[in-house]
């Protein structure tokens, strides 16, 4: 027996790491409700796939302005406390929509209360990043960071389904009534939760100007020589992108003739694309090296959306989701596996939270403009140019300094 399996079950001994894996995988349900539930609400209230780019859009302004702050904020709080607000916040919030749904329907309150929520939740994904070394021994956050990714796909995976279900007896506003109920448990789960290291807020010397803090991970971002062509074509990526899960629902609703059910379905299996992402990414990127793997991936996963312009059966559309998040993750985990091991660990949050606001920062825009687009040229016209783009995209990593041999190898410091 070698020493690593003789100390396997230490990560699992740890009851504070049992707790927050249960915790994380009933927040990562309620994301997943929200997924199909958020956009049925809106399509059942408006019959509208452009006011489903218009939510969708929103929430990805949310984000990114969010995204400004939460990695100084998780760093400046105590972050067991601010896990537990971002839930309990989440919770009131999306139970506001099922009690109002109840005596009537006012749209303004989706366009309202679904971008604040969004605060809150990139709130708790930057925290619970952050946490995760307190919680496991240095040698074990990388099995732990795999654990929590497979608990989330697994939720992703049951989520969709159940709310399609739920949806389809109820309504979509019972749905998320049940999105909120898992928020309520996380939050108090966490309450239960301790951690070994320091999460509360740093000695007031150690505090910037929050412009100053976020710039530090901006400029780490883009001194770097494989981190710097990532961002931007990530950023290019979120655009065309963002929109594609309105897309999936809109061609499967309105274009298949599919009930909301089948919605539900269609995204499950798709999601089942990330879990085979956690399980294959580190064979693959091992024998490929970063920048084919993250090339490749994109390049698939681009071919996977422009084949879903022409699909008209179910089955086939849910397959091809599946293969688009499948590849869609192993790139995903690839990057944030790089900006690990090349980030020193005391810049780690704000390169991490400056990363992921510029890389959304044109979602919303691209989320507008792939549903208004679709509505006016249709889903088979639109899906056909963004999985041509997707792939162009990707290929023009070749020229970049993705393909470094040393990607993933040196960590430099931070300048001035």
């Amino acid at each position: 027996m070698t020493s690593a399996e003789r100390d396997r079950p230490a990560l699992w001994a740890g009851r504070a790491y049992r707790v927050f894996l249960v915790v994380q995988t009933l927040s990562a349900l309620g994301d997943s409700f929200s997924y199909v539930a958020i956009p049925l609400l809106v399509l059942h209230s408006t019959g509208s796939v452009v006011q489903m780019g218009v939510v969708t859009a929103l929430t990805g302004v949310a984000s990114v302005l969010t995204g400004l702050f939460a990695g100084v904020v998780a760093d400046r709080v105590d972050r067991r406390r601010l896990l537990m607000a971002a839930d309990t916040a989440r919770c009131l919030l999306f139970l506001l929509l099922p009690l109002v749904w109840v005596f009537a329907t006012p749209v303004w309150l989706i366009y309202t209360v679904v971008p604040v929520a969004e605060v809150f939740s990139m709130l708790f994904q930057v925290t619970y990043v952050t946490v995760v070394p307190a919680l496991v021994p240095p040698e074990e956050i990388t099995r732990a960071n795999g654990h929590l990714y497979a608990s989330a796909a697994v939720a992703g995976a049951i989520g969709p389904a159940l709310a399609g279900l739920v949806a389809s007896a109820a309504g979509p506003a019972a749905a998320i009534g049940i999105d909120a109920a898992t928020f309520a448990v996380s939050a108090l789960g966490i309450r239960f939760v301790r951690f070994g290291g320091a999460t509360g807020p740093p000695a007031a010397g150690e505090r910037g100007r929050v412009r100053g803090e976020f710039m530090t991970g901006v400029r780490f971002l883009w001194a770097h020589p494989v981190l710097r062509p990532l961002t931007v074509l990530l950023t290019l990526l979120s655009f065309l992108t963002s929109g594609l899960p309105d897309l999936v629902v809109y061609l499967v609703k309105h274009e298949l003739g599919r009930p909301d059910a089948t919605v539900g379905y269609v995204l499950a299996v798709g999601t089942v694309g990330t879990f085979a992402a956690a399980s294959v990414v580190a064979r693959v990127r091992g024998r490929l090296g970063f920048g084919v793997t993250w090339i490749c991936a994109f390049s698939v996963a681009g071919l996977a959306v422009a084949c879903l312009g022409v699909s008209r059966t179910v089955p086939v559309v849910a397959a091809l989701v599946a293969v688009h998040l499948m590849c869609t993750g192993i790139a995903g985990i690839c990057s944030m596996s790089l900006r690990q091991e090349v980030t020193p660990g005391h810049l780690l949050g704000r390169v991490t939270s400056a990363f992921w606001t510029v890389q959304s920062a044109l979602g919303p825009l691209g989320a507008a403009a792939v549903t208004a687009a679709a509505a006016g040229l249709g889903v088979t016209t639109v899906c056909l140019f963004t999985g041509v783009a997707v792939l162009l995209v990707a290929l023009t990593g070749s020229v970049t300094g993705i393909l470094r041999p040393d990607a993933g190898e040196p960590r430099l410091e931070e300048t001035a």
